[in-house]
């Protein structure tokens, strides 16, 4: 059993949108990400996607609105909810679910992969 300091894994992830576990409880991970610019559209039939904002600013683009997220806000996108989340800066979050999100499902655009930065930044 150890504390888990959640800046500091943040600041170690390499790439953007991608997820970091690093707890499990009552059936749930724990995943640390980052983001900056946006992810695709995407739904997840499966499971609900919880966001706990650490840093940054983060909209949750819904197609019946936009949720903007500050730090310490909590936001859950229901299960089968198209969602885009957007971040003009970099922006650092807590996931919890019941499981990984893959890549596809999750909405992780191709600019990210090897530490990339999307086109606009």
């Amino acid at each position: 059993m150890e504390k888990i300091a959640l800046a500091v894994e943040a600041e170690e992830l390499t790439e953007f949108w991608s997820q970091r576990v690093l707890a499990r409880a009552n059936g749930n991970l724990f995943k640390v990400a980052k983001g900056i610019g946006s992810t695709t559209w995407h739904i997840h039939e499966d499971q609900e996607e919880t966001f706990l904002l650490l840093s940054g600013r983060l909209t949750v683009q819904l197609r019946t609105g936009d949720v903007e997220l500050e730090p310490g806000d909590l936001f859950v996108v229901p299960r089968g909810v198209e969602h885009c989340p957007l971040a003009a800066e970099e922006a650092r979050f807590l996931l919890v679910g019941p499981e990984v999100t893959s890549t596809a499902a999750g909405g992780k655009p191709a600019w990210s992969a090897d530490g990339g930065t999307p086109p606009s930044v």
